[in-house]
């Protein structure tokens, strides 16, 4: 690769993990991790339950601290920041489980998500005075698309408690949305979800990508929903990668059909 070719390839990474290894006490829960999270692709991260997907999750958005390696956003070394400050640098996520404000509404959830980039004071805040209140009218217009585009219009004014699981997720992922995000974090996004359910969420997905432009890494362990979504899967196991490539090329890597997939993948895909 000549030094042209070189500098092509380097601008089309927006997320650099360089061996990342986190322990907790004596447990290892990623060992030597690399990845790159390239512009325009969702990036799937499966693996048997306790191989260290959530903690490179929570590694990446700054929620646990990795004892050796560094993490890179946009060429920035974010390794040693706070979860708050990713976020406004545009890295926001989901969560495997929902932590929604159950007792507000559908859209002031997502307004909590645009509140990451307020600058105004918490005084300003309580009261709604002054910036605090410019800042939430500007911001509104923001959170009334992201509800059209992931058909929450129904449900805009519901108290999310009272809402079935699947659009309880749909909000989950609008509120990661409202942080107007360069790279969006995905851990289990259709996990205990109907078949209909299904299909919406990953509906969303796709226009996330097609439409937004915005990379996503996803958790997942639904294999068909795996290989139909993602340009490019890694698969980790005891917190090491065994295994990066297509969806064709992680179906037929005997490693991972050893340490993963099993005989059950031809089933499942």
């Amino acid at each position: 690769m000549d030094s042209e070719d070189k500098r092509s390839a380097e601008d089309d990474i927006v997320l650099g993990v360089e061996d990342i290894s986190l322990r907790f006490g004596g447990t290892r829960s990623l060992e030597n991790v690399s990845l790159r999270q390239r512009y325009g692709e969702i990036l799937a991260i499966i693996g048997p339950n306790g191989a260290g997907k959530t903690s490179l999750i929570n590694s990446i958005s700054g929620f646990y601290r990795p004892q050796s390696g560094r993490i890179f956003f946009n060429g920035e070394d974010i390794t040693l920041l706070p979860p708050r400050r990713i976020a406004r640098l545009g890295l926001s996520r989901t969560f495997q489980n929902l932590r929604l404000f159950s007792a507000s509404t559908v859209f002031d959830n997502l307004m909590t998500g645009a509140h990451i980039h307020f600058k105004s004071s918490f005084v300003a805040d309580c009261i709604y005075f002054g910036r605090s209140k410019r800042e939430d009218l500007e911001r509104r217009p923001i959170i009334e698309e992201i509800i059209d585009f992931l058909e929450l219009n129904d449900v805009s004014k519901s108290v999310v408690g009272t809402l079935p699981y699947g659009i309880r997720k749909r909000v989950d992922l609008g509120r990661a949305l409202s942080m107007e995000p360069k790279v969006l974090l995905l851990d289990e996004p259709i996990a205990g979800m109907s078949v209909e359910e299904k299909q919406h969420i990953c509906r969303n997905i796709l226009n996330i990508i097609s439409v937004k432009k915005i990379p996503i890494m996803m958790i997942e362990h639904d294999m068909g929903v795996v290989m139909d979504l993602a340009n490019r899967i890694i698969v980790l196991e005891y917190g090491k990668k065994i295994a990066e490539g297509t969806p064709e090329e992680i179906k037929n890597n005997p490693d991972v059909i050893r340490a993963y997939l099993g005989e059950t993948i031809e089933e499942e895909i």
